[in-house]
């Protein structure tokens, strides 16, 4: 019986990084840029956080970083930590960690892409202006996909294509907030082979107020909260429920979703969206209901959505929960565990490539599955134990 051929390697983390472009002069290269990222890495991963706790990590193993890098002139300072990360362009660095993360991340077809924004709130410029970093997030694989930097006096509605675009999403269910609803980016997102799931609110204030309409209409919930009695078309109405307990309180939540949209006044405007013709390409309106119950208070929030997802409220369903894991298991993440918000790095592109950083180190220690640890304790196992450390890294 023939063996079955054994898979390539993925490359490690230090490979992906080899063809980065040195932002220095020649002359001023003391230091091996090779060397200059392993250590940031390795801070980072070891409980580390700027380019002080880089040169202190550095100076404290130094010994043991020569067993692996060349270290020509000994450890940099925390300045040339500093210059270096904030000279590299951002671009290239998105490049090596994506091609990493291409390499270790699993098909995405039927996962859940999450996109979603979050400010760096200590790393203000003179003016005032915090940097932005939109995210993408696979739910199932719990990696960082890749990240782009809103640009300065603009908004995620620029920076979202600009990361879609470089993503590889065929098949994938694609979410995004309020913010990303609009026409191109919906376009965009089929044009990459994947559907979609998008946040309805008040920057779509005609269309909301049809879904209101629409759906105060077709579903009427008795006064004892308990399932609607469905009026809309028969036929094009899925529903599902899911009830959860706990921390004192009642979480009831309805989903319903329908391909009754002819109602919808804008539809031919959204790409893909058609009153008659192949109903698998027509977009969905979905509509959300959430029921809280906590000590005897009972309050109800109704969210609307926009998809290109088949009748199926249980799939929609796992898209509109799945997309709040980019809150709870990223930002949640970089802000506790990686204290992002306290960086105060800001000189030119500092800020950006530790963020990108951060994201390589919580992909890193999310794609080790030999221990299972939070990410916190696994972080302070690579602070402790080598060999464990370079298992990270990949060496």
């Amino acid at each position: 019986m023939e063996k079955p051929p054994r898979l390539p390697r993925p490359r490690s983390i230090v490979e992906c990084f080899e063809g980065l472009p040195d932002p220095r002069l020649d002359r001023t290269r003391v230091h091996k840029l090779t060397d200059i990222l392993v250590i940031g890495l390795c801070s980072i991963l070891t409980i580390g956080e700027g380019f002080t706790d880089m040169e202190f990590l550095g100076r404290a193993q130094e010994e043991w970083f020569k067993t692996f890098l060349e270290l020509p002139n000994g450890i940099p300072s925390h300045d040339t930590f500093n210059r270096v990360f904030s000279a590299i362009d951002p671009h290239r660095f998105l490049e090596g960690f994506m091609e990493w993360v291409q390499g270790v991340c699993a098909a995405l077809k039927g996962q859940v892409v999450a996109i979603d924004g979050k400010a760096l709130r200590r790393a203000a410029d003179s003016g005032g202006t915090l940097p932005y970093i939109v995210s993408a997030w696979a739910s199932e694989n719990g990696l960082a996909l890749g990240q782009v930097k809103v640009e300065d006096k603009s908004n995620e509605i620029t920076a979202i294509p600009q990361l879609l675009r470089v993503l590889s999403l065929q098949g994938c269910i694609v979410t995004i907030d309020a913010m990303g609803c609009q026409k191109e980016i919906a376009a965009l997102i089929m044009e990459k082979g994947a559907d979609y799931v998008l946040s309805l609110k008040g920057n779509q204030g005609v269309a909301l107020s049809e879904f209101k309409l629409y759906f105060d209409y077709a579903l009427c919930a008795d006064a004892k909260g308990g399932r609607p009695e469905r009026k809309g078309k028969p036929g094009t109405m899925s529903f599902f429920e899911s009830i959860e307990k706990g921390h004192g309180r009642l979480d009831v939540r309805r989903y319903w979703h329908t391909t009754d949209i002819a109602w919808f006044k804008d539809g031919k405007l959204w790409k893909g969206l058609r009153s008659v013709g192949m109903s698998c390409a027509v977009r969905r309106a979905l509509s959300v209901e959430s029921e809280r119950t906590v000590n005897g208070s009972r309050s109800v929030e109704r969210r609307y959505y926009l998809s290109s997802l088949s009748l199926d409220a249980e799939t929609f369903a796992k898209a509109v929960r799945e997309h709040w894991s980019v809150e709870n298991s990223l930002h949640w993440s970089l802000d506790v565990t990686f204290r992002e918000d306290q960086s105060r790095a800001r000189s030119r592109y500092a800020a950006q490539n530790l963020a990108t950083l951060r994201r390589l180190a919580l992909n890193l220690v999310k794609n080790d599955k030999s221990r299972k640890l939070p990410v916190r304790q696994k972080r302070m196992l690579a602070a402790m134990d080598h060999l464990y450390l370079m298992q990270l890294l990949g060496i």
